[in-house]
């Protein structure tokens, strides 16, 4: 897909992996709607960012844990653009265990009603203009916390809840590939341990003391955290190179699922 003069929502976009997706898009001459709801204390500098890059986007500040509000949301942007194109399911909040300790109910309900219940309402009502670009893509976002959960030196990063309604947006991913088909393609992007994601710009990253961080660096095959350049790139794939692809999942994790043990060398054998 050729974005320029394409239409594309970038969900929590005030920050971290959102602004950076909508900026790059922006760049590349797709005309942007931004939402965020909290954060507000980075909206002067989104707005700069655009500002330098000769964009004007639409910024919509949205509850989308309010569902009644999330069709609103995506009427205003149909009303700016008369279209969309592209969808980044980006919201999510997972709370580390290293930062709020046991769970209590609410935090629970806040896990999943941010990375997995908005994200529901949100291409509900986005769909059916989705279907109308007749060539559409949704580009959610979720975790390897869905396939580690809260073990090993990740234990500390990630709970059994956010990891719960990161598992449950794969079946979403796939339902909806289904749903969209032909004129829409959805596909996912796994997360491992980025910078603004669960990495070294974060609270909790700074929570955690210096063997625990190596600990999770090191169980990284390329042996880094990601950056946000890594994660524009994964999205400008999905959305622009890769035609023939829905209903995926890229895990963009430096190989922390796989472990950073290293094959052994063959052993000469018996025979």
């Amino acid at each position: 897909m050729n974005i320029e003069g394409k239409t594309a929502l970038v969900l929590g976009a005030v920050k971290g992996i959102g602004r950076a997706v909508a900026l790059d898009m922006a760049r590349r001459g797709a005309r942007v709607a931004v939402n965020y709801w909290d954060w507000e204390e980075h909206l002067p500098a989104l707005r700069r960012d655009f500002e330098a890059i000769g964009v004007q986007p639409l910024v919509l500040h949205t509850d989308l844990l309010d569902t009644g509000r999330i069709t609103p949301m995506v009427e205003s942007v149909i009303e700016r653009f008369g279209r969309l194109d592209i969808l980044v399911n980006n919201i999510e909040r997972g709370g580390w265990p290293v930062v709020h300790g046991t769970y209590v109910r609410e935090q629970w309900d806040m896990e999943q009603a941010t990375t997995l219940r908005a994200k529901r309402w949100v291409f509900e009502a986005a769909l059916p203009h989705l279907r109308a670009s007749g060539d559409a893509v949704v580009v959610n976002f979720s975790s390897i916390a869905a396939i580690v959960g809260r073990s090993g030196p990740a234990g500390l990063i990630f709970n059994d809840g956010y990891a719960a309604a990161c598992r449950a947006v794969s079946s979403l991913t796939e339902a909806w590939a289904r749903q969209g088909a032909p004129e829409v393609r959805v596909n996912e992007i796994m997360l491992g341990i980025v910078e603004t994601r669960h990495g070294p710009g974060t609270r909790g990253w700074r929570l955690l003391d210096e063997r625990q961080r190596a600990a999770v660096v090191d169980h990284t095959l390329l042996r880094r955290t990601g950056t946000l350049d890594d994660v524009v790139r994964a999205v400008r794939f999905i959305v622009a190179d890769a035609p023939f692809m829905t209903g995926s999942v890229l895990r963009l994790d430096g190989g922390y699922v796989l472990g950073g043990d290293p094959v052994p060398p063959m052993p000469k054998g018996v025979v």
